[in-house]
């Protein structure tokens, strides 16, 4: 049996294309030549040629103990023949056969973005040899800290940090950006990118799957394939939908006992639509995000994403660029030198921005000494039996003592705008205080103005500087609450807090330090150049470091819900006026197919819609119907 509907399977085409001449001819024998036996001998044929895939799949299902579509079609082509209307039977499978060839071209057009991604993922790379010659390789089989050759024209390999040469690279196909990128040395490059001017030479840093390419395509085909609330409902409806349909069939013929009627309500009652609009919906909404830089971890997400209506942001790496600098330095006591290079050398072991940015002050290397990260606060370090704590004010003054000069100097500096960090030993000998600042990121503003614009009714800033700092930080944005000195656990717990006063609240970050907020989000939301952690934990991964991209994901989230609800309705919609003709005389099996089978074309196509549906960030103005949208949602 398996092998016959293997059969069916593989040549379903052109069964359908055989299938179709004969009906032509059979009409032609019937209306030309007036030959009714040839008509009906050929419909017959027709009818059991369609009816074989059907049955056998009905009786698949049959074993399962899952009464399907195909189990109410068998049964309905088989009265037809019992009570010799040959034409019904045929028209019945023709159509059935013809809505699933339409049906499997379309959904693979839905998922053509993954398909398209999958193709474009590179297969070899030049490796430069010690002796300056290259050699192509398979991407498989390439080592992290191998160097490549990218000449112009081609596509980036791997990802790795430009050691040599520079050039313009459009990085479409990772984070939807298509205006080239100028690149040089120490910049960071992404496999799949393409080198449109210039020549590079890259050292490894990630290869094959392992790649930001290889990770997009991994986590788009999981969340195609994951299943949303909606559709779980949907599958779990059908379940006892359609054996219902059957009853409800058995009992008009008991009534009636018109057995056209009854085998007439099995075919026209097949839920062909309502399971079929929300996949595509589903698979649609993923693909329009995968191709524009929006990753979503699964279906379920876009139910979550389209009722959050706060959101809070991490500062550091995600409101900010992520690249601050030491732009005051003030030593109590203790020798400046020596202090600069001992704070360097003890942040160099975090990956902190504030640390990366201290740990440029000085190249010296100390050796031997061992740091522990206290969370939220700084680090502790041991160098030659003494202590040396570098964090904020909080961490000093718990394992040292309070300094009333050092809580002046600080305060000063926060005031300014500045991340404070205070670098003291047990006994304050050696002092000293940093002022850090970081720049906001160009479109945070335009990106908050537009969440304002797409409903989200408060937006919030969660930093661990002090409230002083946060406050000048965010002055120029559209925040509606700013919480300073927060720790990790802090953040969570404010998320946590909002959610029992009946918010659904989004978490936006980018480091390790975020992710208890992230995961006690409705919605976590990771920017792109953030840790591993961060991604790991996100429900939706914004692959460019752009703001504006969570309008994006929210605004894909909200259509991609709306057109799941469009094509439920349109599935029932549909069943329920068939009901209506079929028992006020208006609709007969044939015609009624078509309908039913017209109806599942309709939901593919509509689903189809938010393929193309891509809304340009850069200077968007929402339309009325879009804000209305994100209001009622």
């Amino acid at each position: 049996m398996v092998k016959i509907q293997q059969f069916f399977v593989k040549h379903q085409k052109i069964i359908l294309a055989l299938n179709t001449v004969l009906i032509l001819f059979a009409e032609t024998a019937k209306w030309l030549f007036h030959i009714n036996a040839a008509y009906q001998v050929l419909m017959l044929i027709v009818g059991i040629i369609g009816l074989i895939p059907i049955l056998l799949t009905a009786i698949s299902s049959l074993k399962v103990k899952l009464v399907s579509i195909d189990v109410l079609v068998s049964l309905a082509v088989i009265g037809a023949i019992v009570i010799g209307e040959f034409n019904e039977a045929a028209i019945v499978t023709w159509l059935f056969a013809l809505g699933d060839v339409l049906e499997e071209l379309t959904l693979k057009k839905t998922r053509k973005a993954v398909s398209d991604l999958t193709k474009m993922a590179p297969k070899t790379a030049l490796v430069l040899q010690d002796d300056g010659a290259t050699e192509e390789e398979d991407i498989d089989f390439i080592d992290l800290g191998e160097k490549i050759l990218i000449k112009t024209g081609d596509q980036v390999p791997v990802d790795g940090k430009i050691v040599a040469g520079s050039g313009y690279l459009n990085e479409a196909n990772v984070n939807g950006e298509s205006k080239p990128a100028d690149k040089k040395q120490g910049d960071q490059v992404y496999a799949g990118t393409i080198l449109e001017d210039g020549t590079l030479t890259v050292e490894t840093t990630a290869a094959g799957d392992d790649t930001t390419f290889g990770k997009i395509i991994e986590m788009v085909e999981e969340a195609q394939d994951s299943k949303s609330h909606t559709e779980k409902l949907i599958n779990r409806f059908s379940k006892y939908y359609t054996p219902a349909v059957l009853v409800i069939a058995i009992i008009v013929g008991l009534i009636t006992r018109d057995f056209k009627l009854t085998i007439t309500v099995m075919v026209l009652g097949c839920p062909g639509a309502l399971v079929i609009g929300v996949p595509v919906s589903t698979v649609a909404g993923i693909g329009n995000g995968a191709k524009n830089g929006v990753m979503f971890k699964g279906s379920q997400v876009m139910d979550a994403a389209r009722k959050v209506d706060e959101i809070a942001f991490d500062k550091t790496g995600t409101l900010t660029v992520g690249h601050p600098e030491v732009n005051k330095i003030e030593v109590l006591s203790g020798n400046k030198d020596e202090i600069i290079n001992l704070a360097a050398n003890i942040e160099s072991q975090s990956n902190h921005p504030l640390a990366k940015a201290m740990a440029k002050l000085s190249e010296q290397k100390i050796d031997q000494i061992e740091t522990k990260t206290v969370k939220g606060n700084g680090m502790i370090a041991d160098l030659d039996r003494e202590k040396y704590y570098l964090g904020n004010l909080a961490l000093i003054e718990e394992n040292t003592f309070a300094n009333s000069k050092l809580t002046q100097v600080v305060n000063k500096l926060s005031n300014l705008g500045n991340s404070v960090v205070v670098l003291a030993n047990s006994n304050q000998s050696k002092l000293a205080v940093f002022g850090i600042k970081d720049r906001l990121r160009p479109e945070a503003e335009t990106a908050l103005r537009q969440l304002k614009q797409l409903g989200i009714k408060k937006l919030i800033m969660l930093s661990g500087d002090n409230q002083e700092t946060a406050q000048q930080i965010a002055a120029d944005l559209p925040i509606d609450e700013i919480h300073g000195q927060m720790l990790p656990a802090d953040k969570a717990q404010f998320v946590k807090k909002e959610q029992e006063n009946g918010h659904h609240v989004a978490f936006i970050g980018d480091g390790i330090n975020d992710s208890p907020a992230l995961a006690n989000a409705d919605i976590a939301i990771a920017i792109g150049s953030g840790t591993d952690v961060a991604v790991d934990v996100s429900d939706i991964v914004l692959v460019k470091n752009d703001l504006r991209k969570i309008a994006d994901a929210l605004s894909i989230s909200k259509r991609t819900v709306l057109n799941m609800n469009e094509n439920i309705g349109i599935a029932l919609l549909t069943v329920l006026l068939l009901f209506i003709g079929l028992f006020t005389g208006y609709v007969e099996m044939a015609n009624g197919m078509f309908i039913h089978e017209f109806s599942i074309l309709v939901v593919i196509l509509n689903g189809m819609r938010l393929i193309k549906n891509h809304r340009k960030v850069d200077g968007h103005q929402f339309s009325d119907k879009e804000k209305d949208l994100a209001l009622n949602m």
